[in-house]
């Protein structure tokens, strides 16, 4: 039961970026238009491409993290943009929603391998 526990984390973030990214390049779910500040922000993001950068790197990271032995690597590429889902949803969208729990599991990861990260402090 333990290790089902340790591995749920894990297995939640790097789903969540998959399907994401996944989505961004072939559209499984359409995704409803953004208005306001929000959507001025995420059209930025995608008429300058850096949306696509974005894209990709959830994917990677969102594998990486599936694999025990990468899951610092991916956490490290999925940090930021963590942090940004986080900030645009409390900023821009004033919904906090699925970001609160991806830096909550994010941060349980972190914990989870923390002697990975020690060299980094």
């Amino acid at each position: 039961m333990k290790k089902v526990l340790d591995l749920l984390p894990s297995v939640l973030v790097g789903a969540l970026f998959l399907f994401g990214g996944l989505n961004f390049f072939f559209n499984f779910v359409a995704q409803p238009p953004m208005t306001g500040d929000p959507g001025v922000f995420m059209g930025v993001l995608f008429s300058s491409g850096i949306l696509k950068v974005i894209k990709v790197l959830e994917v990677i990271g969102g594998a990486l993290i599936l694999f025990p032995g990468k899951r610092a690597l991916g956490l490290t590429i999925l940090a930021p943009i963590t942090v940004n889902i986080l900030l645009f949803e409390l900023c821009l969208a004033h919904t906090p929603s699925v970001g609160v729990a991806l830096t909550v599991l994010s941060a349980v990861i972190a914990y989870q391998e923390r002697d990975k990260f020690k060299a980094l402090l």
